[in-house]
């Protein structure tokens, strides 16, 4: 399992993993976009944060992503989470690999804030950000209606540097030196031949 950066060329392969979910309320999205569309979303994302993926072969299995989480100028410093897994997949890591690796790229960027937004009840999406240390600090109730019913949205925040005055402004991910990037890339994608490379007792 390999992770790099995202490219407008991957949009049918993603779009194959995220109409997995388009019918659970674990999206709110209601109709699935078209392969333009998802192009067009990786292309104006991956200017201001990183996009990542996660393929076996050329099989992409995973996806992770940050975006903009609030609008107004003064929450520039913030950035929220999304990761969607290959349903075939699941419960082999590759959500905590992503998100360890996005949350490096984001200290990068000089993100201060990382959030995420989850749809309850998740327990593996709130297993995972437990992991890492994010708390909850928020709920919205009943703030989305679909799939026959009402759901909440648990918030999800963890800091990622110190809150410094005034802050500096954020680099754009598209901005970050090459060889900043491929060091991060390089560093989890090394750790996961490693482990792929270690001894192993047999299975009984």
């Amino acid at each position: 399992m390999r992770i790099r950066t995202a490219a407008p060329a991957d949009s049918a392969a993603l779009l194959a993993i995220y109409r997995q979910y388009i019918e659970t309320p674990i999206t709110f999205e209601y109709v699935l976009p078209t392969i333009g569309e998802f192009a067009g979303r990786i292309a104006e994302i991956s200017h201001t944060y990183p996009y990542l993926v996660c393929g076996q072969g050329d099989k992409l299995v995973a996806y992770a992503y940050a975006h903009r989480a609030m609008e107004r100028a003064a929450y520039q410093w913030n950035a929220e989470l999304s990761v969607y897994i290959d349903q075939q997949h699941t419960s082999q890591g590759l959500g905590t690999k992503l998100y360890a690796c996005l949350l490096e790229l984001l200290k990068l960027q000089g993100i201060k804030t990382a959030l995420a937004a989850v749809t309850a009840p998740n327990p593996r999406s709130d297993a995972l950000h437990r992991t890492f240390g994010f708390e909850i600090i928020g709920r919205y109730r009943n703030t989305g209606y679909k799939c026959g019913g009402w759901h909440d949205v648990v918030i999800y925040s963890k800091q990622l540097a110190p809150y410094t005055i005034p802050p500096a402004p954020i680099t754009p991910f598209s901005e970050i030196p090459p060889e900043q990037l491929s060091a991060v890339l390089d560093r989890f994608n090394a750790e996961d031949s490693a482990e792929n490379n270690s001894p192993r007792e047999p299975q009984i």
